[in-house]
Order: C-alpha cells, then structure tokens, then sequence
C-alpha cells in the first residue's frame, strides 16, 4: 500500500508493467568506490565502441551483410553525422572477477532512462538516500538540447519542426519519449509513431500534413523499422531510411547508433583483440580483455574447450531469444520470448549474475543484478540496476540505487 502511494505520486511513471510489480520500493546501497569503478568502465567501454564505429564504415558491404546487416540499411549505416556515434546509449554490466563485464551495449534505443534519471531521485529522497545520479539529469538536459542543435544543422534549418515520436498504446515508451521532450524544452510536439505520414524521396509529415524536419525516436529500433511494411507491400521503413540519406529528415539516435546496435560489433572488438591488432593501442587492449568478455559468430570456440556460453540475437533486446548452453554445449536455460529468431546470432562468453537480497511485495527475495550504465554523447553518466532471473528481460524488476554512506 504505502508502494503503490508513493508511485501514484510521480507522474507520468509506470511502476507496474504487464500487470506486475516493475519499480521496487527500496533502495541498494552501493559504496561510492564502485559508482566510480562503473563510471570508468563505462568510459572505457564507450571509447572502445566509438572508435570501432569508424573501423566499422569502412567495411565493404559484404562484409556488413554476413555481420546480419541488412541490405535496405547500408547506405545508411555509412552516413556521416554531425551527432555523437550515439547520443544516448546504455551499456549492461556484470560484476565478476573483481571488474565490470559488458554484456551488451544498447546504442540505438536504450529504456531505462525515466527510471534513472528522474525516479532514482525521488525514492532515495524518501529512503533518506544520497541519489547515486545526482546532478546527472542537467547533463541529460543538455545532450538533449545539443542533440537537436546539431540534427537541425544537419537538415540545414534553423526553424526546423521538431516531433518525438512512439507508440501511443506503449505506456513505457511513450512516457520515456515525453519526458525527453520535457527536457528538450523548446518549441516540439509529440506525434504518436501511427499518425506518422511518409511521402517517398519527399518527407515525413504529421497528422495534419506538416512537414517533419527532426524525428527524436528514442524507442523505436531501426530494426523493427525495417520491418514496416504497408498493407500494399511497400516498404515503408527503407523510404523513411531514404530520407535520411537524402538529409530531408534528421533523426536522433543517428544512424552510428543502428550501426553499434548490432551485437556482432563485440565479436569484431573482441576479434581485433586476440589477434592484437594495431587498430588499438596497448591501453586499448588491456581494456577490452579487462571489460570485454569473449565473442565470437559461431559456438566453436566454447565448444572446443568445453566452456558454457550464451547464444544471443545480434538485434535482440530485453533477454528476447537468448540461451545459455552448459559446458557440454547442451541447452540449459532460455528466454521466454521468441521474437528474434530471424536474425544472426553471436555467442558470447557465459558469466554468472551475483545476486542481491531485496524486498518485493514486502517479502524478501534473492534476486540476480545487472548494471545498466549510461553514455551521454560519449561519456559516463546515470546507473541503475535491474534484478530478476539469470536472464535479465522485461519481467524484471527495477531497484533504485543509493550511495553508501561509511559513519
């Protein structure tokens, strides 16, 4: 009861989703030390990724294509942008070992952000915490801002018309969005993405047949873009990619973005790291082997030694279509859903989640933690923790994070 009082009280949040608790009502106490070991990771991790971006354009398109790129998408993906590779991303981490493991970076259209951006706040204000990501939502704030600053000179319009977008019936998505546009703060309407018009190699329109100059799209994959098919057959998300190229429309997360989504990126970092590449420097080496954990497009390399590992969708999200096979190479757990089993696979490394004891439901429970760790236009910023199963997907829980205070 006092849970669901306290959640009524901040608008426009969803603490419940799929008809189960979502935001728990408690706070995980974390030393300062560690935010700051995540906070390094996260900087290192964000720099390796963002350079291999620019390995990644110049790769010839077959090579692109057997990395599961699709083909409606390569022009695009070698598109030069004003933005950041990724204006907003979020990259997932393990603790082991002492350090942090990368399980995956969500550069494209990363969740998670109301929650701690905006959220984590209000329930250590009320847990008598110090909010881990004080001061953090003013650096959002200007991302933001500086995001369509650039867009628009991308579009060459200074009065440019500014529309976020996201399904209207997705509550978790369409508030992520509105909060973003109240952050923006300047002069932007919010259109859902089913009242969006397209016009091929003329524009995107809203309803009433305005021209859109900058679609902020923060939830809506690429991917699931490319999909988009009237019910004539034509492909509506390659026209909507068409028009990017054509810079007749500038859209945020940029088109790097789509490019670092693809799980095959690690398999290529991780790659250019066994072999001691000279694209990166020692430094850079001895980061991917410290947070990187190793993948691979085929399973031969755990079978071959014997060691268990995770088959992931390179496109996949919220533990979508993942399974973890044991050091016999059979299967021993998998994800409830099935929704990327069209796309290419890599397989990577299986590490153990930790776990941590927490209150749902006002019963305590055994849970397994992952990091998720912001990057803004590059750099460190907001973390926050999932909990649930081995398997991290929707179904789990929120734990808001504090800062540990030593008396």
């Amino acid at each position: 009861m006092e849970r669901d009082i306290f959640y009524r009280g901040i608008p426009e949040f969803w603490p419940d989703l799929y008809g189960e608790e979502y935001a728990l009502y408690d706070v995980l106490l974390r030393e300062n030390k560690q935010r700051e070991k995540i906070r390094e990771a996260t900087n290192r991790v964000g720099h390796i990724f963002f350079k291999v971006a620019q390995l990644l354009r110049q790769l010839d398109d077959e090579t692109l294509l057997e990395m599961g790129y699709l083909q409606e998408s390569l022009s695009f993906l070698k598109m030069p942008s004003l933005l950041s590779e990724s204006v907003i991303a979020r990259v997932d981490f393990v603790e082991s070992a002492g350090t942090f493991k990368v399980l995956e970076l969500n550069a494209d259209t990363p969740t998670f952000i109301k929650e701690l951006f905006f959220v984590n706040k209000k329930v250590c204000d009320r847990f008598g915490s110090i909010d881990i990501n004080e001061g953090e939502e003013a650096v959002l704030q200007e991302a933001i801002q500086q995001a369509v600053k650039l867009a628009k000179q991308q579009v060459q319009k200074d009065d440019a018309y500014i529309v976020f977008t996201a399904h209207d019936q997705n509550i978790e998505d369409k508030y992520t969005v509105l909060y973003l546009q109240q952050l923006y703060g300047a002069d932007s309407r919010f259109v859902p993405l089913e009242k969006l018009q397209i016009l091929e190699n003329e524009g995107l329109y809203d309803e009433c047949g305005r021209k859109i100059d900058v679609l902020y799209r923060q939830t809506f994959p690429i991917e699931c873009l490319l999909l988009d098919y009237d019910e004539e057959g034509v492909p509506i998300g390659g026209m909507l990619l068409d028009l990017v190229c054509q810079n007749k429309l500038a859209i945020i997360n940029p088109p790097s973005a789509f490019l670092l989504q693809n799980k095959a990126v690690q398999a290529v970092i991780w790659g250019l790291s066994e072999e001691q590449h000279p694209y990166f420097t020692e430094e850079e080496h001895a980061w991917i082997t410290e947070y990187f954990l190793p993948t691979y497009l085929e399973p031969d390399p755990f079978e071959e030694k014997s060691l268990p590992y995770v088959k992931k969708p390179i496109f996949g999200r919220e533990g979508d279509t993942i399974e973890i096979f044991n050091e016999a190479g059979q299967k021993r757990l998998e994800g409830v859903y099935k929704s990327y089993e069209d796309y290419g696979f890599v397989y990577q490394a299986y590490v153990d989640l930790p776990t941590v004891k927490t209150k749902v439901s006002g019963m305590e429970k055994e849970l397994h933690v992952m990091y998720g760790s912001f990057l803004l236009n590059g750099k460190a910023s907001s973390i926050g923790c999932r909990v649930g199963g081995q398997i991290t997907n929707n179904l789990s829980y929120y734990l808001p994070l504090g800062v540990k205070v030593k008396r």
